[in-house]
């Protein structure tokens, strides 16, 4: 890997992270009338803000925002404002910022999703690489097929279903939120094992509808991995079967799920908004949903930047590391 081609990819990186901010810029205007205003007139009338409320909301966005100034004037402090992860106040929940907002839900979301996601990714290729191996034992080619099927089932469903079995048939779990009510949110064991016992219904609809992508994924890859000369080269040599699947098969086959898996963690900061929904989860996707619904537009335009910045940041990392991973993949030029 040479010294220009990092540079020029983390040129790509801020280029691409340039065009969002400056999407989410011009997006806003492009709506018919004042958004912001109009919806701070609407929060006047439902009794959410009173008048000195839209005031004082109404000045401290002129003045983070320039709105009296040029627009380009405006646009460069807002570049500047995004560079400091400040998208100002939420209309719905003046006076808590944005920043504030997004930072207390994306915990949630990272620790469901990334747990989640590891763990269907593992085993999903795991799965997926056994059933195209000749020589997997036969149980994973019957668990495999009603897995990979699962694959075509909705987050969603999953989880209807999983609420009715082990919440309401069953009670063993909560049916939603993240903490029991009345709890106060701390770092302590009583309150991270009452969480945990809230995540596990959300995190296996995740699991049991992913692992079957994984799988299928993997397997297509491992059958064409398996026709390989270096495959039959290996058998030819007596190696161990294990040796062989893992080193030879697994390794070489892994590569497209390592690129999907970076844009899936990438994605994992946006939430998964019709599980944190159905489970009324406190997380990024639920806060998103909200956002949506109650024209909170600050809100979402902060969760959409960050959403960016954190694919953008795994697209990037996983380039680099893939020379690391397969030693055939180089960026010199020949």
């Amino acid at each position: 890997m040479t010294a220009g081609y990092v540079l020029r990819r983390v040129g790509v990186f801020f280029i691409v992270l340039w065009a969002a901010a400056s999407i989410n810029f011009v997006l806003p205007r492009l709506a018919p009338g004042d958004p912001v205003r109009s919806r701070l007139a609407e929060s006047q009338v439902t009794g959410v803000i009173n008048q000195s409320g839209v005031n004082a909301m109404v000045k401290a966005y002129d003045q983070q925002f320039g709105l009296d100034k040029p627009v380009f004037v405006q646009y460069l402090r807002y570049l500047w404002n995004c560079l400091h992860f400040d998208f100002g106040f939420s209309i719905a929940s003046y006076p808590t910022r944005v920043a504030d907002l997004i930072g207390a839900a994306i915990p949630w979301t990272a620790v469901l999703l990334l747990v989640s996601t590891l763990i269907a990714f593992v085993a999903g290729s795991l799965l997926g690489a056994l059933a195209a191996w000749p020589r997997a034992p036969r149980w994973v080619r019957y668990i495999s097929v009603p897995l990979m099927g699962l694959s075509s089932v909705p987050y969603y469903l999953i989880g209807l279903v999983l609420i009715y079995l082990f919440a309401v048939l069953l009670p063993i779990f909560p049916s939603s939120g993240g903490y029991s009510v009345g709890s106060a949110v701390a770092v302590d064991g009583s309150f991270l094992a009452d969480a945990a016992s809230h995540s596990i219904l959300p995190a296996l609809s995740i699991v049991i509808s992913a692992i079957g992508f994984w799988a299928l994924s993997m397997r297509g890859m491992m059958v064409s991995t398996s026709g390989e000369d270096f495959i039959t080269f290996a058998e030819a040599k007596g190696l161990r079967a294990a040796r062989i699947f893992f080193r030879y098969g697994v390794r070489n086959a892994i590569l497209p799920q390592v690129t999907h898996l970076a844009l899936s963690l990438g994605t994992i900061v946006s939430g998964s908004i019709i599980v944190e929904v159905v489970f009324g989860y406190p997380g990024v996707g639920t806060l998103l949903f909200k956002a949506v619904t109650g024209q909170d537009y600050f809100v979402v335009y902060g969760i959409v930047f960050i959403v960016v910045l954190a694919i953008a940041s795994t697209t990037l990392v996983i380039d680099l590391v893939y020379p690391l991973i397969d030693p055939r993949i180089t960026y010199r030029r020949s």
